[in-house]
């Protein structure tokens, strides 16, 4: 039964890519006549491409029939766990039409049917915690909203946890709607920044946060660059932040003014220089040098010994 719905799912998925929903009609009646259970909705995904044919056709059969088997399968998650007569009526049915060992197969799973009801309402419960967005006809809004649930289907995050993309997309295109207040370029550069970094490869804890909820769609609306940046670049900055502060205050306090080194911009003399032992003991000290004249700063790796060396000088002739 279970090879049956994984043909019938590629078949949609390739008419979904092609675009074209020809025998669409037939593959839906031959889901009709399945006993579906839940477990079979979790491992062949036929749902997604049920849902897919849907959206795409325009043929009002197709679509009439698609929506009456989800409405139909999404029972079988929001029934209540305690509720058994609906599966001992499923299985009865099953029997009686064709005694496979599929029905047994039913049968003998239908006790961890409870706790799996009980994992799939869990993860979808956070959908129903928000108010959920209202629609509109604005051409550039649709598309951004389709866009945005598109960015969330990045890494197919969305199915493990159970998401519905497209109404958390529309809860974030609408929150920053309701700020801007407009379509203008604010709005389109906003929805850009969040569908970039929902895209992120090296970032994929926003992404699952905002589909688990952890992020609301509103918060997540309002979120700035360094907010949404991974853990990993918020580190380089908070590192590159504290580097820049201690260079410019060694720059500025306790220096020595100079005029062995020459200014790479203006080519000037008039230097400033600290040194600070930034590594080990044992290696080189680090000199941070600043012009006085244009107020260039960079680094000098080595130890200047000829700075020193007419104390070093008079420190040996002194022995002799």
């Amino acid at each position: 039964m279970e090879d049956e719905v994984v043909r019938i799912a590629k078949k949609m998925d390739k008419m979904v890519q092609k675009k074209n929903a020809a025998g669409a009609l037939d593959l839906l009646k031959e889901l009709k006549n399945i006993p579906m259970t839940l477990e079979l909705l979790q491992s062949t995904r036929i749902g997604m491409s049920v849902n897919a044919i849907r959206k795409q056709s325009t043929d009002e059969e197709v679509t009439s029939l698609a929506k009456s088997l989800i409405k139909s399968w999404k029972k079988l998650l929001d029934g209540p766990s305690t509720d058994k007569d609906p599966e001992e009526k499923k299985k009865d049915t099953a029997v009686t039409s064709q005694n496979s060992p599929e029905a047994r197969e039913e049968s003998s799973s239908s006790g961890n049917i409870s706790s799996r009801k009980e994992e799939a309402n869990a993860r979808d419960t956070y959908v129903s915690s928000f108010p959920r967005a209202p629609s509109t006809s604005d051409s550039v809004r649709l598309k951004c909203r389709e866009m945005l649930a598109a960015a969330l289907r990045t890494g197919d995050d969305y199915v493990a946890i159970g998401a519905d993309e497209e109404e958390l997309g529309s809860q974030i295109e609408e929150a920053i709607y309701q700020e801007i207040r407009n379509t203008d370029m604010k709005y389109k550069n906003r929805v850009r920044s969040r569908i970039s970094n929902l895209k992120d490869a090296k970032n994929p804890n926003l992404r699952k946060n905002v589909l688990c909820g952890n992020i609301p769609p509103d918060l997540f609306a309002r979120m700035t660059a360094e907010e949404m940046a991974s853990d990993e670049l918020k580190e380089m900055r908070k590192n590159l932040t504290k580097e820049a502060i201690r260079e410019h205050q060694m720059a500025k306090t306790g220096g020595t003014q100079t005029d062995l080194f020459t200014c790479g911009k203006c080519k000037k003399k008039n230097c400033t220089y600290t040194q600070v032992q930034t590594r080990s003991a044992d290696e080189p000290m680090t000199t941070f040098v600043v012009c006085n004249e244009c107020g260039n700063r960079w680094k000098v790796w080595h130890f200047l010994i000829f700075i020193f060396y007419p104390f070093i000088i008079d420190f040996f002739t002194s022995f002799y």
